[in-house]
């Protein structure tokens, strides 16, 4: 089974030809690079799910807080 983690996005780098377009994104106070390709209308402070590195689509920020609670909650993010 995979798991898609909520994420805030806090930077977006400029885009570069011909590479994928990056986002800096906050698991519960871990950074990881995401691709943000299929989401071209992303924008710092959005919430988005990631899944193996790429943000899948967006959700509401209640939303991603309800989740990453059941998470921490599951001992799931420490």
């Amino acid at each position: 089974m995979c798991l898609a983690v909520p994420g805030k996005v806090i930077s977006i780098e400029e885009k570069i030809e011909n590479s994928p377009q990056m986002a800096e994104v906050d698991f519960a106070g871990v950074v990881q690079k995401v691709c943000i390709d299929w989401l071209p209308d992303v924008k710092i402070g959005d919430y988005v799910i990631v899944h193996v590195g790429f943000a899948l689509n967006k959700i509401d920020e209640k939303e991603a807080e309800e989740t990453l609670k059941l998470l921490k909650e599951m001992g799931d993010l420490e």
